[in-house]
């Protein structure tokens, strides 16, 4: 099963689910914004989305990956609008029968979103000035 989700506000968590007897894995990542974007300290990050165009393709590459990695699962869920220092601003969940293919799946997933999801975002410096910041690992 796949969800995905943008939000325009603070993330909630996919909650645990102990009845996933063939699930030895379950895999959570949040992606959290730093103090400091390429070198800069900022005070936060502001997402933008293709709005009709990123969720479709979140979900694609959501599909994807299940297709790709033998994985149950896949919950995502990726915030728009202005995040703070230290806030979540990406959170995916993956159940698997076993952590390697979950890893993998985690991984690849991730990479790819940051490279094929219309989804922009934009450094706030102390001084309120917006940069643009691109991932470059």
């Amino acid at each position: 099963m796949v969800i995905v989700e943008i939000v325009n506000g603070p993330i909630e968590p996919f909650p645990s689910n102990n009845d996933r007897n063939q699930d030895g894995a379950e895999l959570t990542f949040n992606g959290r914004v730093r103090d400091t974007e390429h070198g800069e300290n900022i005070t936060g990050l502001e997402y933008e989305q293709y709005e009709g165009m990123a969720e479709a393709e979140l979900t694609q590459l959501a599909e994807e990956a299940m297709k790709k990695f033998p994985i149950h699962n896949l919950f995502c869920r990726h915030r728009i609008g202005r995040v703070d220092v230290g806030e979540t601003s990406l959170h995916v969940s993956i159940w698997s029968k076993h952590r390697r293919e979950g890893l993998d799946a985690m991984d690849w997933f991730i990479s790819e979103l940051k490279k094929c999801v219309p989804i922009w975002k934009w450094a706030i410096l102390a001084d309120g000035t917006k940069v643009p910041s691109e991932c470059t690992h």
